[in-house]
This record gives C-alpha cells, sequence and structure tokens, in this order.
C-alpha cells in the first residue's frame, strides 16, 4: 500500500498551527476581512489537498476542501476554510456569534491513488478515504468518516457512492472510478482548545481504540 507512505508526516506542533490558521481565516471571513497571512511553515509550499471541517455542538457545521494536490497547501487551506465558512451549501454562512462555538480541524491529504481492486475487502476503515466518480457525478468521504459513524468498509464504500446521488450498489460498475486517499487530522478539542493528533488507523469500525 503505497498511500501516503512517499510523504512526510506532519507532527502535532506543526498541525496546531496549521488550525490556528484555519481558524483564524475563518474568523476574517465570517468578519469578511481579508486572510491572514500564513504562518512560516515549510509544509505551506509544499502541493498538499486538504480540508477543513467545522462543528457546532458536535454537529458538522461546515466542510470544504481541495483533494487535489494541485496547489500550494497555503493556497488550499485559504480556500477550504474560507469555504467551509461561508460557502458550504448545505449551511447558512458563518456568523459573528458563532465563530466561539465552534471546532476547527484540519485534514492534510495525500495524493488520490486509484483502488487496485474496487471492492470493500481493499479499504482499511480509518485509514482510507474514498473518491468514487462516474460521468459527472463524484462524491467523497474523508478516513475519519467511516470511523465516526461505525462503518465497515462496505457500508464506507456504498456510502461514498451514494455522496455521488448513485445507487449504493453503483460501485460494480465498470465505468465508476475509485480512489483511495490517507490524511493526517488535526482537530481541537473544543473552541480554540488543545489540537491532538487524530490517529484513526488505530481505531475499529465502531470508532473505540484498538489499543
Amino acid at each position: 500500500m503505497s498511500t501516503g507512505e512517499e510523504t512526510v508526516r506532519l507532527d502535532r506542533q506543526t498541525g496546531e498551527r496549521l488550525v490556528e490558521h484555519a481558524r483564524a481565516i475563518v474568523g476574517a471571513a465570517a468578519r469578511d476581512d481579508s486572510p491572514p497571512d500564513p504562518p512560516e511553515l515549510p509544509v505551506l509550499a509544499e502541493d498538499r489537498g486538504v480540508f477543513v471541517t467545522l462543528k457546532q455542538d458536535g454537529e458538522l457545521r461546515g466542510c470544504i476542501g481541495r483533494p487535489q494536490p494541485d496547489g500550494t497547501l497555503a493556497e488550499a487551506l485559504e480556500a477550504a476554510a474560507t469555504g467551509a465558512a461561508t460557502s458550504d451549501p448545505r449551511f447558512p454562512p458563518l456568523s459573528l456569534d458563532e465563530i466561539g462555538n465552534v471546532t476547527v480541524a484540519v485534514s492534510v491529504l495525500t495524493p488520490p491513488e486509484p483502488l487496485p481492486d474496487v471492492n470493500p475487502d481493499a479499504i482499511e476503515v480509518g485509514r482510507d478515504g474514498l473518491i468514487v466518480s462516474k460521468g459527472r457525478r463524484s462524491g467523497l468521504l474523508l478516513p475519519q468518516v467511516a470511523v465516526d459513524r461505525g462503518w465497515t468498509a462496505a457500508e464506507f464504500l456504498r456510502g461514498a457512492v451514494r455522496k455521488a446521488g448513485l445507487p449504493p450498489d453503483a460501485w460494480r460498475d465498470e465505468e465508476m472510478t475509485v480512489k483511495r486517499f490517507s490524511a493526517q487530522v488535526f482537530a481541537e478539542e473544543f473552541p480554540g482548545g488543545p489540537v491532538p493528533l487524530e490517529d484513526y488507523t488505530r481505531k475499529s469500525p465502531n470508532g473505540q481504540s484498538t489499543d
């Protein structure tokens, strides 16, 4: 399995600074201000995919990202954080009153790669995120979604297909493209709080640690 093995992993301190920067961008977007300048972090100059997730009282409040590493992480993080605050079509724009009540999470992705054998046995819950596409339809689920929802690999694959607006067993279609990626997830424990590194690869499908 090559997903992420060639990509340098980030330490917790770097992840914490990425989340702090994402929170500052979210705040600027809610105030309709210009985004802040990025911190001096070498990883921000690398081409990386990223998602920014906002939650309020444990419930999703916005999630936008750029899965493909087609620009610098600094550019992608600014776009994702701004989008999560203002442009997620499922939610109204974040208000000023909400800034202090949302948690911010940054998921830094490895480059997506084709799934060698499109079936649930080729998917590892907690390690793999999925991108499915057929024609103009596509759906993406981050690795942590399967863990948070207690899904098996088969349920995760069907969920990604449903996200694309297709029947759940459409993954069997030869015209369906399925790619996988991994992610390092840095998330605030509470609004503005500590940012541990979430290691979803060490959690079982029911979301409990396997240690």
